[in-house]
This record gives C-alpha cells, sequence and structure tokens, in this order.
C-alpha cells in the first residue's frame, strides 16, 4: 500500500478515536447529528489534502535528443 494510503487510514482511526471520545463523554449528543456530520466531512477532506501534499518528491526526466 502507498504510503498516500496509509496515512489517510491513520487519519481516519484517529478521527474515529476522537469521535468515540467525545461520544462517550457526551459531547455530541449536545451538538447535533448534522454539525456531527459536517465536522467529518470537513476533517476528512483536511486528512485527503494532507496526504495528497505529503506524497513524496516530484521529479522531471529530461529526455535527451539523439542528434
Amino acid at each position: 500500500m502507498k504510503w498516500t494510503g496509509m496515512y489517510l487510514i491513520g487519519y481516519l482511526v484517529l478521527i474515529g478515536g476522537v469521535l468515540a471520545a467525545l461520544w462517550k463523554m457526551g459531547v455530541l449528543a449536545s451538538i447535533g447529528v448534522a454539525w456531527t456530520v459536517i465536522g467529518v466531512v470537513i476533517l476528512i477532506g483536511l486528512g485527503i489534502m494532507m496526504a495528497v501534499s505529503r506524497r513524496g518528491n516530484r521529479e522531471n526526466i529530461e529526455i535527451g535528443r539523439r542528434r
């Protein structure tokens, strides 16, 4: 699996852990379902952006012409 995929899976596990902690403390009950879903979608979007931006070095390939 590529590093981008591993990073994204780890980020999703982190979001799941934070949501479980907030649910256990009763915070999610006072926020509501709609705002919880909006927050999760924003966090997943941030995770995807961070995973793609850290995907490694980009190198240019130069092809020499034959004369």
